[in-house]
């Protein structure tokens, strides 16, 4: 079979190595080294998949994507207003929204929330809140005949109010308009007793400070006319452009508006995300550079030993590339054996990243994520093949670079210079 000469030379250097107990120890610990390196960034990276994953698919589920607020008056004949915004290729749906800051009160114990005035039917259209309801049913807060005066709170809300589905307590809220004016300013807070109709667990603080009533309920307190909304929330194709389409929806909507999106309120989670991705991705590569660096010695050694043999290779009619190849084909075993091990430990440590983790978890008794603290309780993991790729490629070409000094060393021998010694 043919074989290139300075391919032959090189894998014949590698296997001779062997026999050297001091270079073949330099040679596996870079081997090992580049292999741990390209192992560690490609889990870390995995991990800040999975935890942009879950920002977009499940924080960002119930946190609105984007937010039409009106400025002064507010936004007339929302049904209307809904069907236009909906025309919009990049949303998904609208729906009609007052928020509200309030207090809710059971007997002496008192929990300020943020409270949101939503059509039930529309706001599932808009959020998942309903799939996160553990007692009660979401539909039971669409307002009826008989009664208007429902809410769903979170878990933390009721555990704080110690209240179960089906109480009955207190909500107040500020009354309308008028902050200028003194009276207004003072005066006593519009009072509602409410029904708990349901209860949802979603994680994080989400569960301490959030609540939903009827939107007739919400614009009977503000003093609004049928048909009328404090603002319109937008679900829409791609929470990652959400600020380009809320520009391009409003600029086409019939209404002052403010315009909001999650990356005024949740965007700090993301650019988080961005930054550790970005730190763990230089601080691995420069770990995997200094693994490369036993590549050096590795073949400088080799260099030193092999003189004579570059001495008689030279009188032979090598040319100084064939010698450089040869040496640079001996230093990439290395860093394609590392990369390719690293590349197939990263991958299934990866795939298994979640598991492996709640194993710990439970053999050791602690909790890494709590999910009273952060949105999941979890440590999530998703595999892109681009990165798995950047990575090896990563790692060769700091293999290759390596390289090359110590093989253009190798081309400086003078035959003459050697032999004359041997």
């Amino acid at each position: 079979m043919f074989k290139p000469l300075s391919i032959f030379l090189g894998w014949r250097y590698v296997r001779g190595r062997h026999g050297n107990g001091f270079s073949a120890f330099i040679s596996a610990s870079s081997t090992i080294g580049i292999a741990l390196g390209v192992t560690v960034l490609i889990v870390v990276l995995s991990a800040m998949n999975g935890f942009e994953r879950e920002l977009s698919e499940k924080l960002l589920s119930i946190v609105p994507h984007v937010e039409l607020v009106s400025v002064n008056e507010p936004i007339k004949d929302w049904p209307k207003s809904i069907e236009k915004v909906e025309i919009e290729s990049s949303v998904i749906a609208a729906a009609p929204v007052i928020k509200m800051t309030g207090m809710l009160q059971h007997g002496l114990k008192l929990k300020a929330v943020e409270v949101r005035g939503v059509d039930a039917k529309l706001e599932k259209q808009v959020s998942s809140i309903d799939d996160y309801i553990i007692a009660g049913e979401w539909q039971a807060l669409m307002a009826s005949e008989l009664n208007e005066n429902t809410i769903v709170i979170g878990s933390g809300v009721a555990t704080k109010l110690s209240v179960e589905l089906g109480d009955k307590i207190q909500l107040l809220l500020p009354p309308p308009g008028g902050s200028n004016d003194v009276k207004q300013v003072f005066s006593a807070p519009i009072t509602r007793q409410v029904e708990v109709v349901g209860i949802f667990k979603f994680g994080g603080t989400v569960d301490e400070t959030l609540a939903y009533i009827p939107l007739t309920l919400a614009s009977e307190v503000m003093g609004y006319k049928e048909n009328e909304t404090q603002s319109i929330r937008l679900k829409v194709t791609d929470v990652f452009s959400a600020p380009k389409i809320a520009r391009q929806v409003a600029y086409n909507f019939d209404h002052y508006v403010y315009i909001n999106n999650w990356t005024r309120t949740q965007g700090h989670l993301f650019n988080d995300i961005q930054l550790v991705r970005m730190v763990m991705f230089i601080v691995l590569v420069l770990v995997i550079g200094v693994a490369s660096f036993n590549i050096v010695s590795t073949l400088i050694m080799a260099v030193n030993e092999k003189q004579g043999d570059i001495a008689i290779l030279k009188t032979m009619g090598a040319s100084s590339s064939t010698i450089m190849l040869a040496f640079i084909a001996q230093g990439l075993v290395n860093g394609v054996v590392g990369s390719l091990l690293g590349a197939m430990c990263g991958v299934y440590l990866a795939l298994n990243l979640t598991d492996i983790i709640s194993t710990l978890e439970q053999l050791m008794g602690i909790t890494f994520l709590s999910g009273d603290v952060y949105f999941i309780n979890y440590l999530p993991s998703v595999l892109h093949a681009s990165d798995v790729y950047i990575t090896i490629i990563t790692a060769l070409i700091m293999s290759l670079l390596a390289t090359l000094y110590p093989a253009w060393r190798a081309t400086k021998i003078e035959p003459a210079q050697v032999l004359g010694q041997l």
